[in-house]
């Protein structure tokens, strides 16, 4: 029998002996050679086996990665069930999008830039405004092939340089205010938490000349909390644990952290004002403590192989650009998709 044949034959007969109630279903699938005939030993000849009694045993699934980052608890808290598709299922290659070039190429730009100016001053004011532009050219020049045109690249790396001198609009004004270090550009950072490890980089840390405390910062081209408040109260609601862990990392490594900052380098016609939390002051020690209580929390629940269902996030815009979204069925409805439905 013709290979095609044969599976089409046996999806049938699969789905027949699946039915309730059915007797002698399999003799009527069986392949039989004739009386007398030789069979030949060539792998054509089979019969069905009975259909398994019951459903199979459900079994809860487990993280598989060694280590945890604050990425993915980030994403478990957006969304249960993305969480499952991208740490363990891994069901699609999320292919860079000119969104997420783009913020590579300004963190390339921002780290190479600290590197030569490690202390802003205002006399090297015209250095910085001149070398930031070579930084930003050549990290768009590396980062060059996710974009699909070149009139799309160019509009997008003329953005970053406009929001560059921003930046550098900022330092300057930050270091007027009380002069500080650049002491670690990109910073890998380690932390273990009641035995789970926890990876990741900090994208900028500075030291205080005159206090000695140091201020961690993370660079965000994409949208963000619009104040400290409303930061503020994403870690109380464990919405997200970027900053939380990387306070927790350093002051492990003996750090007295006094700020954590989101840097916002997304919209080029406005000004660099970072979203500041001041340790102890806008974000009590207790609100990172729960923090830290909670990362631990969800490491033991991902980690213990008893979750069996992941639910789905009730904020259709975590849907928006999900690189899951087509494949999740009970996605959250878009009431500003009503009439395009």
């Amino acid at each position: 029998m013709p290979s095609d044949e044969r599976d089409a034959l046996l999806r049938f007969a699969e789905r027949v002996n699946s039915i309730d109630a059915q007797t002698e279903l399999y003799s009527l699938f069986a392949v039989e050679p004739a009386p007398d005939a030789a069979v030949p030993d060539d792998g054509a000849s089979f019969s069905l086996a009975p259909a398994a009694q019951g459903a199979d045993r459900r079994s809860g699934v487990r993280a598989r990665q060694a280590h945890f980052s604050a990425s993915a608890l980030n994403t478990y808290a957006e969304c249960a069930r993305k969480w499952y598709y991208r740490y363990v299922c891994t069901a699609v290659e999320d292919e860079p999008s000119s969104a997420s070039t783009y913020g590579t190429a300004v963190h390339a730009a921002l780290e190479d830039f600290h590197g030569e100016f490690p202390r802003p001053r205002a006399g090297d004011e015209a250095a910085m405004r001149s070398r930031i532009v070579g930084y930003v050219n050549w990290a768009f020049e590396r980062f060059r092939e996710p974009f699909e045109t070149d009139v799309e690249f160019e509009l997008q790396k003329r953005r970053a340089q406009r929001t560059a001198q921003r930046y550098v609009d900022w330092l300057l004004a930050e270091a007027a205010r009380a002069p500080f270090t650049v002491i670690g550009r990109e910073v890998p950072v380690d932390l273990d938490l009641e035995g789970f490890d926890f990876v990741g980089f900090i994208d900028r840390l500075d030291r205080d000349e005159q206090t000695g405390a140091v201020s961690i910062f993370d660079y965000k081209t994409g949208s963000i909390a619009t104040s400290a408040q409303e930061y503020r109260d994403e870690v109380r609601r464990f919405a997200d644990f970027q900053l939380p862990f990387y306070y927790w990392a350093r002051t492990a490594a003996g750090d007295r952290v006094a700020r954590l900052a989101l840097i916002p380098l997304k919209d080029a016609l406005l000004d660099v004002v970072p979203i500041s939390l001041e340790v102890g002051k806008t974000i009590a020690v207790s609100d990172l403590e729960r923090a830290r209580t909670r990362m631990i929390e969800i490491c033991r629940d991902l980690s213990s192989g008893s979750l069996e269902r992941f639910v789905v996030t009730t904020d259709p815009s975590a849907c928006t650009y999900c690189a899951y979204r087509d494949a999740c069925a009970d996605r959250p409805h878009d009431e500003r998709e009503h009439f395009g439905r």
